[in-house]
């Protein structure tokens, strides 16, 4: 009855941790059944656990072990606990439940875990903390680390602990001259601290410090404690620059300074605009030159020293070593090209520069490793000798000799350039001596001729081949000859071609020849060099005579135009002169005029005046046209002739009326009228468009046919002939009107023109019954028209 109570008060305990324990309750294959328990309860015990699954209906000996406290228990199948637990002390229990069934002993495994409560105080491990800070040190790179204990959960945010700085003493040079990381621990120098830092302004800091656990919440736990900072100094700063010489012969590597980081271990590197591995520096801050230097590569270095942390950071500002390379006497100078092109004119007095060469040394200009010789050491072809210097100290090459006149066209120097050691190199310089025009030319006769021209002689035809011969340098400016006819030649009637291969100048006809005009020519030619001379001047030997006769030859007539353009009346008179052809014989012979290509004989031509008369009268309406040619021959000699075409034009007259055209008799008008309807009367006028142009269609000046009868122009040569009135009587009507051109004064035609009326339906057709005729008795023909459009 007592055990009844007892567990009766545990069960309500026990069901008011379920809710918590239940969440917990994990069911696992290493464990038979794993729970979570928390710890500190402090509730009623016996503090019912869990219900123990899997146990069947009826066992007996229900039993647990494990738990050397004896704080564990089984009843009814619950495991119950008898004390509160500490996680702390103990983090989990692993427990083993027995009970018999069917004589048979079974058991499994029941794992608690206890599960943490924030109740442990994070404190440092270190009541007082001590650390040092070095000069020179960069802002955020840690120089110590606090460390914190929290005896809670790692796991949980029981244990996440966060530090913070809460004050510096003494406040000097800045108030902020240090900073905590808040999850690490480390301390480290701020912007202000890194910058300002002094010991001998400062050299020692308290600093206090404040631990967090629950990562720094408003309900966490804390406490405090102190750090002592100590500033000291540092031998970390540029070593002196150094100079070393190019070329060392070693042996490699060669210490050439060192720097040192007082303080923590670090570690040193390298870095600038050096090939890899020229310079290194070992742990000791030893550096290193591995291979000899280049001053020309690269006359100085400037190398930055970096030091780091073991993990890489990097906790200084880098340091810098500057190398100097000395120079030593190594290069040789050379020329920029290996060959110089240069002239020089053969007028050239001594002492003219010609060209100056410079060769540069790659050594260290400062010094006098660069100063450089130059001496002219070959002259090809070498005859004559001493024709060219070059100074010893600038390079400026001159003419040696007193003229260059008579000497090779072309020279080549060896100029070399040497340094104070001996090193040298050499080029070569090609002269070109250039000539001038100091050599007029000559011409190899001074008279040519008497040549002989037939009066007839094609234009082109060569007179003679002339030549001047140039002394100066074949082919040059200087050499070639421009020839010119200096008189005789006023009309053009000869001109000069050169070739400039050979300097000759062919004399050619350039127009046709007149014997009567002129018999002889006597032509005075120059020749001259198209550059200027330099010396001397043209004398008689630079011209020549040239004398021509012309040779007479019986020529044929000449007409003074190409084509005539006449123009006659039509109808005129036959037998007046309509033109006067004209023409001359250059030997004065009479002249034989003709016709050829007039047909139809309408035209005659006086026979030895050249007066073209019309033989008939011409009608324009006809032919408005007639082209003929007129033959000129040689009155001795008919083989010798020349021809022109003559065009004549007919002027129109109004001589012809105009007409109507086309048959009306079988067309009609509806009456009553039909709106549009007319009859399109057509006309001609066979005179031109000056007399003809517009054709003027009027009605006769009476007053019924005016009133009947209405005409509408369409352009100029129809017009639309149509019903005045709304209605007239079916018949046939005679419609008087006159056809007038537009000449002044006009031809007129008058015209009765027989109109057929016929009565139409609505739709502008022929009513199909005879009635509409029977009061027309003399219409029966009319009638038999309109028949025939009802069938149509």
């Amino acid at each position: 009855m007592r055990a009844t109570v007892v567990l009766m008060k545990s069960l309500s305990a026990w069901f008011i941790a379920l809710s918590v324990l239940s969440q917990n309750i994990l069911l696992s294959e290493t464990a038979h059944l794993k729970i979570g328990v928390p710890e500190n309860y402090d509730g009623i015990f016996p503090w019912y656990l869990t219900k123990l699954p899997d146990l069947p209906l009826t066992y007996s000996d229900l039993t647990v072990s494990g738990d050397d406290e004896g704080i564990f228990g089984v009843e009814s199948g619950f495991l119950y606990a008898l004390k509160p637990l500490d996680r702390e002390k103990q983090p989990s229990y692993s427990l083993q439940v027995s009970f018999t069934k069917s004589m048979h002993t079974q058991s499994f495994t029941v794992e608690v875990c206890v599960i943490d409560k924030n109740d442990n105080v994070p404190v440092f491990l270190e009541e007082s903390m001590r650390g040092s800070v070095q000069l020179r040190l960069l802002k955020g790179i840690p120089f110590m680390q606090v460390e914190a204990l929290d005896r809670d959960d790692r796991n949980t945010a029981h244990a996440d602990l966060r530090f913070s700085l809460l004050d510096q003493i003494p406040r000097i040079p800045a108030s902020h001259m240090f900073s905590i990381d808040s999850i690490t621990g480390e301390v480290s120098l701020t912007e202000d601290g890194a910058s300002t830092l002094d010991p001998e302004m400062c050299g020692r800091y308290k600093l206090s410090v404040m631990v967090q656990d629950m990562a720094g919440k408003a309900n966490a736990f804390f406490s405090t404690g102190t750090v002592l900072v100590e500033v000291t100094g540092n031998a970390w700063a540029s070593p002196d620059p150094v100079r070393l010489q190019e070329n060392l012969p070693g042996p490699y590597p060669i210490p050439i300074s060192q720097v040192k980081w007082s303080g923590s271990p670090v570690e040193y590197s390298l870095e600038g605009e050096f090939p890899e591995m020229l310079f290194t520096i070992n742990r000791e801050g030893i550096i290193y030159l591995n291979a000899p230097l280049d001053r020309e590569t690269q006359d100085q270095f400037h190398i930055d020293i970096v030091v780091e942390r073991p993990d890489g950071r990097e906790i200084a500002k880098p340091v810098e070593l500057r190398v100097m390379v000395g120079d030593a006497n190594d290069n040789r100078p050379t020329f920029p090209q290996m060959q110089y092109h240069t002239v020089v004119k053969e007028l050239a007095t001594k002492g003219t520069e010609i060209l100056t060469v410079q060769a540069a040394d790659n050594d260290d200009p400062k010094t006098d490793n660069v100063r450089i010789f130059y001496r002219l050491v070959g002259q090809m072809p070498e005859t004559p000798r001493n024709l060219f210097r070059v100074d010893r100290d600038s390079g400026v090459i001159t003419v040696q000799a007193d003229s260059m006149e008579g000497t090779a066209p072309q020279y080549t120097l060896t100029i070399t350039a040497e340094d104070a050691k001996g090193l040298n190199s050499s080029c070569t310089v090609i002269v070109k001596v250039l000539d001038e025009n100091n050599n007029p030319p000559i011409f190899s006769h001074h008279e040519y001729g008497p040549f002989h021209l037939a009066e007839d002689s094609s234009v082109g035809t060569t007179v003679t081949v002339v030549s001047a011969w140039d002394a100066d340098e074949w082919g040059g400016d200087s050499w070639q000859v421009d020839y010119r006819l200096e008189s005789g030649n006023e009309e053009e009637v000869f001109t000069l071609v050169t070739d400039r291969q050979t300097n000759e100048a062919a004399l050619i006809l350039d127009k046709v020849l007149d014997f009567e005009r002129e018999n002889e020519y006597i032509l005075v030619l120059s020749a001259q060099n198209p550059v200027a001379l330099v010396r001397g001047r043209y004398g008689p030997a630079s011209t020549a005579t040239v004398t021509i006769f012309i040779d007479d030859i019986n020529e044929g007539p000449v007409l003074s135009q190409s084509h005539y353009e006449v123009t006659v009346r039509e109808g005129e008179e036959p037998g007046r002169v309509i033109a006067t052809i004209r023409g001359y014989d250059p030997d004065s012979h009479p002249i034989r005029y003709s016709l050829r290509g007039d047909t139809k004989k309408y035209f005659s031509i006086g026979k030895y005046s050249g007066e073209l008369k019309t033989v008939q009268a011409l009608d324009r309406e006809e032919n408005s046209t007639y082209t003929m040619e007129v033959v000129a021959e040689d009155g001795r000699n008919s083989s010798l002739s020349a021809s022109t075409l003559v065009t004549v034009h007919i002027l129109d007259v109004n001589d012809n009326s105009p007409v109507l055209v086309g048959d009306y008799s079988w067309k009609y008008l509806c009456t009553p009228r039909w709106e549009d309807q007319a009859l399109v009367l057509a006309s001609r006028d066979s005179d031109g468009p000056q007399h003809g142009g517009r054709l003027n269609f009027s009605l006769r000046s009476d007053a019924t046919v005016r009133r009947n009868w209405k005409l509408t122009p369409i352009n100029d040569t129809h017009t639309n002939l149509s019903l005045n009135v709304p209605y007239l009587p079916p018949e046939v009507y005679i419609v008087p009107f006159t056809i007038s051109d537009s000449s002044s004064p006009p031809r007129s035609t008058f015209i009765n023109l027989p109109v057929t009326v016929c009565p139409c339906n609505v739709r502008g057709t022929v009513e199909q019954h005879q009635n509409s005729f029977r009061a027309c008795p003399l219409f029966s023909q009319q009638w038999a028209s309109c028949s025939e459009l009802w069938e149509l």
